[in-house]
Parts: C-alpha cells; structure tokens; sequence
C-alpha cells in the first residue's frame, strides 16, 4: 500500500471524519458541541479501556519482550522534553517557564492519538498486529517527559513548586485512570476481563468517535488562536512532531516492534500531551502561558498527527520493516 492509499484510509476513518465534522460545526457557527461533562466520561472511558488492555497483555508478554521497548521509550521520555526546551528556548526565544511548559506537552503523550493509530494500524493489517502491550508503554511515556521539562525550569530559577508537579503527574485522574486500568487488566484475569469485553472492547471504535467529535469542536475554537501564536510556534507544531515520530518509528524497529507497533510507536512519540501536562503546568509553572502550549498541541500538531502523521510514520516503520 502506496504512502497515498495510506492517507487516503487514514483520512476515510470514521473517527478522524467525526474530528473534521467538529472543525466544520465550529467553522459554520453551529451550536453541535458535546458537553463538558460527557466529554469528561468520554476520556475516562478511553483512559481506562486502553489500560485494561495493556494490563491484559501485561500478564502474557514474557519479560525479554518488554525490556527493549521500556528501555527507548524511556529513553524517548527524555530526549523529546529537553530537544523541545532547547528548541523553544534558543530560536523561538521563549521564556523559560513558556518553553518549559511546551516542552512538558510534547515530552508526554496523548492517549487519544495512541488510541487513532493503533485503530489505523489494525485497520491496514500490513504485517502483524500492533503488539498488545503498547498501551503500557504510553504509560511509561506520559510521566516522564512532564517532569523532566518542569525540573528543567525549575533549575534554571531555582524556585517553583515542582514536588507538586510531581503530585499532579501522579494523582491526575488521567494518569490513575491508565495505571488503575493496566493493573485491573493484570489482575482480573481472562474471565474477569471477558464479564466486562461488552462494555470496554467492542464499543471502543465508537466511543472514540464520540470523543473526537468533541476534540474536533475544540480544535475548531482554536483556529483563530492558531494564526496568533506566530509563525514559529505553527512550524514547531509541525516539524516537532515530523522528528519525534519519525525517531519513534525507527527506535520501535530497533527495539524489536512489528510494523504496526513500531507505527503506533511513532504515533506516541509524535503526539503532544493536552489532558495530564496543562494540570501540571498550572500547578508548577502558574506563569506559563498554557494558551500556547494547548494551541501548539491541540490546535496544530493533534490535527496534523490524525491528518498526515500518522500514515507518514507508519510509512516508515513499514520501509524499515
């Protein structure tokens, strides 16, 4: 399959579809929105269902597997934070606790882009399927990056609450939800996990719809936003997730990923965190300006990913497969 049919199916995804129809409700002045409150349960669902999996596939992946894949992805969790610090820092002449706040969403990762490429992955079918245990490894990812780029600015003005950083990181109810659902995966077993298959497994894909649907609308009141940030930050949005993703890729292949997990792999390391950094953010850096990490991440580089990341990476996980 060309890198074009690859797109081509990416963009025909029902999910990336409900994405665009929320940009065009918001573009048309209609009033479709989903509620804060369903939007809340919408992304505790896909936080928790995505954990069970992984804590499923925890239980049967032998420890010689995980090894290699835990190793680049912490490795990821610290190379991707301090490069976009750096980046931010020295050519896009940020402040410190502005770079450092950026550098936080795009050294974590966003579960629901994870959640899009492991739907992608499946759906091309090229090779085998993407291993079962990547939902662990977004876990892993999604801690470190924040902490290393609050530390970073904590360092550099000796000052700033960054044990409670540490504490929104880890309490966060995204955070819990992921881990509270890779050991309810763990533990239950597979018939604790088939009692609950009709309620986490099948309606996965639709709620994921749903979800986007919503991030869509919200990407959509971003536009304007977008056009304010400035032509640096736009061009960060896009190649920062160009080089993280194409690194992802080739160091999921290296760690012995199939194609499709070495693709989702580099979905992850492309993605921006918008739901567990601004909460930390917020608590260790109040004088950031969360405006442009939240249009960066969900203004350009969430839509980007969905758009054309996604098959790009998996493009090349394919050609280094």
């Amino acid at each position: 399959m060309s890198s074009a049919d690859l797109a081509l199916a990416n963009l025909t995804h029902p999910a990336i579809l409900a994405f665009v129809l929320g940009i065009v409700a918001v573009l048309v002045r209609s009033d479709l929105h989903i509620p804060s409150g369903a939007a809340k349960l919408l992304s505790s669902y896909l936080l928790l269902a995505i954990g069970l999996k992984g804590g499923a596939a925890l239980t049967e992946a032998s420890p010689s597997e995980l090894v290699a894949p835990i190793a680049v992805t912490l490795a990821l969790g610290a190379i991707l934070p301090v490069s976009a610090y750096v980046i931010l820092k020295r050519w896009g002449r940020f402040s410190i606790a502005d770079a450092a706040g950026i550098a936080a969403h795009y050294g974590s990762v966003s579960a629901v882009t994870f959640a899009a490429a492991l739907a992608f992955a499946t759906a091309v079918g090229v090779g085998p399927a993407p291993e079962a245990f990547l939902p662990a490894l977004v876990a892993v990812l999604e801690i470190p990056g924040i902490l290393i780029a609050l530390a970073i600015a904590h360092r550099a003005r000796q000052g700033g609450n960054l044990r409670s950083a540490v504490t929104e990181v880890l309490a966060g109810s995204s955070m819990l939800l992921l881990l509270g659902g890779i050991v309810i995966g763990a533990v239950a077993g597979p018939t604790g996990r088939e009692l609950i298959a009709p309620v986490f497994v099948a309606p996965f894909a639709g709620v994921l719809v749903l979800f986007l649907l919503h991030l869509g609308v919200t990407a959509g009141q971003r536009l304007r936003d977008v056009r304010k940030s400035g032509p640096f930050l736009v061009a960060f949005a896009v190649a920062m997730p160009l080089v993280a993703g194409s690194l992802g890729a080739i160091l999921g292949t290296m760690a012995g990923l199939s194609v499709g997990g070495a693709a989702v792999f580099g979905a992850m390391a492309a993605s921006a965190s918008y739901i567990a950094a601004p909460a930390a953010v917020e608590v260790s850096l109040p004088e950031a300006n969360l405006g442009h990490a939240l249009t960066a991440s969900l203004g350009v580089t969430f839509p980007f990913n969905l758009a054309l990341g996604i098959p790009l990476y998996h493009a090349l996980a394919t050609y280094l497969g």
